[in-house]
């Protein structure tokens, strides 16, 4: 039986009882707020392990739910929308979305990212392959803390820009395809999914780089993915 437990945002009933009947059936345990003052409050009070969230809620816009829960949490977050322009997909990453589904979506689809998310969460709670601390010139991410630093002050990293700095730390000096990084993060290779990915190795490289136009850490292979350079002398 799964232990992760779920906190479900959504006003919509209907889409709200597809998705707990879905997660019922499938043995994860779950919560419910029909909108974003009671996802807060959930998420404050219960420290759930996954959120699931509608960005259309009647009190607060879930971009702002975003924003207010990562404030204090990295809980991850997956937004289910029926948003589909870019820029609301942009908005919700942006603010710390680990994820974004948009309406109408696949059971199917709904559980296979469920359980990327979980693979992810066992990987940043002390998983990394027995190495505690990974170093490559000035930059140090220590696994067991989930915590990044470079020139030993500490990134303020989303949570899927802390997975794929991982993701490419743990494989330095080799090329990652946009298949796979993405099945890794994200747990499928859409289309969506590689626009995504150019915008979060965008936001990463900003925090990362000191000058992002000619990255040192971080080697786009244009068409194929990128690559972790190990850094040399330092």
């Amino acid at each position: 039986m799964s232990k992760f437990q779920i906190l479900v945002v959504e006003d919509d009933a209907p889409v709200r009882n597809l998705i707990t009947m879905t997660l019922k059936a499938h043995e994860y345990r779950f919560m419910v707020a029909a909108n974003g003052t009671e996802a807060v409050m959930e998420t404050a009070s219960h420290n759930p392990d996954i959120i699931l969230l509608d960005l259309g809620l009647p009190d607060i816009d879930g971009v702002e739910v975003i924003r207010r829960i990562r404030c204090w949490s990295n809980v991850p977050i997956i937004v289910i929308s029926a948003r589909s322009e870019d820029s609301d997909k942009i908005d919700a990453l942006d603010a710390g979305a680990d994820d974004y589904l948009t309406k109408p979506f696949s059971v199917e689809e709904l559980l296979a990212r469920l359980r990327v998310t979980q693979r992810r969460l066992v990987l940043m709670n002390g998983n990394s392959g027995g190495q505690a601390v990974f170093v490559n010139g000035q930059l140090r991410i220590d696994y067991v803390s989930g915590c990044a630093y470079l020139n030993d002050e500490e990134m303020h990293l989303t949570p899927i820009e802390y997975k794929l700095l991982c993701l490419l730390a743990q494989n330095t000096g080799k090329v990652l395809t946009h298949k796979f990084i993405t099945q890794s993060v994200w747990g499928s290779s859409w289309e969506n999914d590689v626009g995504s990915l150019r915008v979060f190795m965008a936001m990463l490289r900003k925090k990362l780089e000191k000058s992002p136009g000619s990255p040192q850490y971080i080697q786009t292979h244009i068409g194929i993915g990128y690559r972790m350079v190990k850094i040399e002398g330092e």
